[in-house]
């Protein structure tokens, strides 16, 4: 009878999952077909961009969304890929009359507020409008909102326009706390990654690097929005450093705005402006509908360029879809080296850095590919540290003014944990080895001068040849990349006086000098790498991440970057070559 029951459960069972299956291929069949039907967008629409999710640099392939299925937060980023080319496309759309900006808070670094800028600045050419709506607006929003014609704040809102600050916290009384000891192993003056574990405040030449590079930021930032608002950076400064914006009314006194409104009052703007009755309803049109509008000047040439995208962490190994790993993404670069119809390569990077082993992997594919076809860089948001490492070979390196670069330094931190074992926890460990440094390195005990010292030394050789490769990739001597280098971070400003980057722009101006340098110019399309995971591997896989991802942020809330922070920390193996904090710019 018991064999009986487990018969009928599993073949009820295998009944299921086949049914499962075979609704997934059904929808899998209409979605596809489905996907060949031209998205149809009315005239006298309006392109709504809100940026209510994290911006990064390739959107993300959600299977669900191409089964017809809408699962809310589940969809949790845009690509800045798809955000550029829908602006792009509603230049020249004929029904769409203008783009509004109905955001608060923008999710996204720097580098990729700078292209989704200078899109909607070029998009103005055409003659269209953009308007732009906040109940609250951020220091970022408001970069992006500076470019409209109107715009519109609530009258019980607020905008913040008080300049940029790094925050840092620091663990070193905890760690006493503890009974920890964070055993430090560095080279760089300014390669500050380890100081939360050994400092209770920033060290002089760590705020010494953060007071330039925020201030070259700031600067620029304020030079841009100056001329969008038709001001003089001076006066912007005065009223950044006073804090002389706390109203609606102070925002529209010093033309930050233009209106101070409701959200109906920037509808029936664009309602006239259009031309459409009152009474009407304008069709907004949101980015996840317009981005499936057909492109219909899409290359069919066989010459290739191959993009790159590599954001996130360096990690060995293959790594996952938040992070760069070592291995997968030398074999990216290795397939499209080997590509007879990939006349040229263009590495989009933004990495605050990681593994040391994982980026010089990376750097050696780079010098082998050079030397077949041209490699530009092209750095977005951040290329510090293991970033910078991954771009400092290539022919051309490509950055923003504000991008965060360089950082050319080493760390490693070995914890002492047996304090905690021993007085906090009442255990203690004993060890039998076969050799002098068999179980070296060990959490469970204090190095020793010899271990510590053979650290040290391995760190310093990998600081040497991060340099000497960096000075080679660079043109300069290796004694005049260290000057740049000891681990400090710069501005894209900073690092082109420099000489650690060659040109200022975005993705589309290392395309356009990768044509160049392969001869191209006019006859070439782009192929994205790495590689897609199939239909139902990113189904079944990226689902489960994300939803357990969305569990975990709903169920922390504020606290969920500090897990965050807990899971990078996870990775860390090995020598690091790491930006020296985590920036979060508002």
């Amino acid at each position: 009878m018991l064999n009986f029951l487990k018969y009928v459960l599993a073949t009820i069972v295998g009944l299921l999952v086949f049914f499962f299956i075979g609704v997934l291929l059904l929808f899998g069949i209409a979605a596809s077909t489905a996907s060949r039907d031209e998205v149809k967008i009315a005239d006298g629409s309006v392109l709504e961009l809100k940026f209510d999710k994290p911006i990064k640099e390739r959107d993300p392939k959600n299977p669900l969304a191409e089964l017809g299925f809408s699962f809310g937060s589940l969809s949790s980023t845009d690509g800045l890929d798809q955000i550029k080319a829908a602006i792009r496309r509603a230049k020249v759309d004929d029904n769409i009359e203008g783009i509004f900006l109905n955001m608060t808070f923008v999710d996204a670094g720097m580098g990729k507020l700078e292209e989704i800028r200078n899109e909607l600045i070029d998009f103005k050419k055409s003659g269209k409008f953009v308007v732009s709506y906040a109940d609250i607006s951020t220091e970022k929003a408001y970069y992006l909102s500076s470019v409209a014609d109107k715009i519109y704040l609530n009258p019980m809102g607020t905008i913040e326009f008080n300049g940029m600050s790094s925050e840092l916290f620091f663990f070193k009384r905890l760690l006493d706390k503890l009974n920890i000891e964070a055993q430090i192993f560095k080279v760089g003056t300014y390669k500050s990654a380890v100081e939360p574990f050994f400092l209770e405040e920033a060290s002089d030449a760590n705020r010494e690097q953060l007071n330039s590079f925020l201030n070259s930021m700031n600067s620029y930032q304020l030079q841009k929005i100056a001329k969008s608002r038709g001001m003089s950076v001076a006066e912007l400064k005065d009223v950044q450093d006073n804090l002389l914006v706390r109203d609606p009314e102070d925002a529209k006194k010093f033309k930050l705005i233009t209106d101070i409104g409701y959200f109906d009052e920037a509808i029936s703007y664009m309602k006239n402006d259009i031309g459409i009755e009152e009474k009407e309803k304008i069709e907004l049109v949101q980015l996840s509908k317009y981005k499936k509008v057909k492109d219909k000047n899409i290359s069919t040439s066989k010459n290739r360029i191959a993009v790159i995208y590599a954001e996130g962490d360096i990690v060995d190994g293959d790594g996952d879809d938040d992070n760069i790993g070592g291995r997968k993404y030398a074999d990216a670069i290795r397939k499209a080296r080997l590509d007879d119809n990939v006349k040229a390569i263009v590495l989009r990077i933004s990495s605050p850095g990681g593994s040391a082993l994982a980026s010089d992997i990376i750097w050696r594919e780079v010098q082998l590919a050079k030397k077949q076809k041209p490699v530009i860089a092209s750095m977005s948001d951040v290329a510090a540290s293991g970033g910078y490492y991954m771009a400092m070979g290539c022919d051309t390196i490509v950055a923003h003014p504000n991008t965060i670069t360089g950082s050319i330094g080493v760390f490693g931190v070995i914890p002492n944990i047996q304090g905690f074992l021993n007085e906090k926890m009442g255990i203690t460990v004993d060890h039998v080895s076969t050799g002098k440094f068999s179980e070296a390195p060990t959490i469970t005990r204090p190095m020793t001068a010899q271990e510590k010292e053979i650290v040290q030394n391995q760190i310093d050789q990998i600081y040497e040849t991060f340099t000497s490769k960096a000075a080679e990739g660079r043109n300069m001597t290796q004694d005049k990349l260290k000057e740049y280098a000891s681990g400090r971070v710069w501005s894209g400003i900073e690092a082109k006086q420099r000489g650690l980057v060659d040109e200022y722009g975005g993705l589309e101006k290392a395309i356009a000098i990768a044509a160049v340098k392969a001869g191209i110019e006019d006859d070439y399309r782009l192929q994205e790498l790495p590689a897609r995971k199939g239909f139902f591997e990113e189904l079944f896989g990226g689902l489960g991440s994300e939803v357990k991802m969305q569990s975990i942020k709903a169920e922390l809330g504020e606290l969920y970057p500090y897990y965050q922070m807990y899971k990078k920390v996870e990775t860390m193996k090995g020598a690091q070559a790491r930006m020296p904090f985590d920036l979060t710019v508002q």
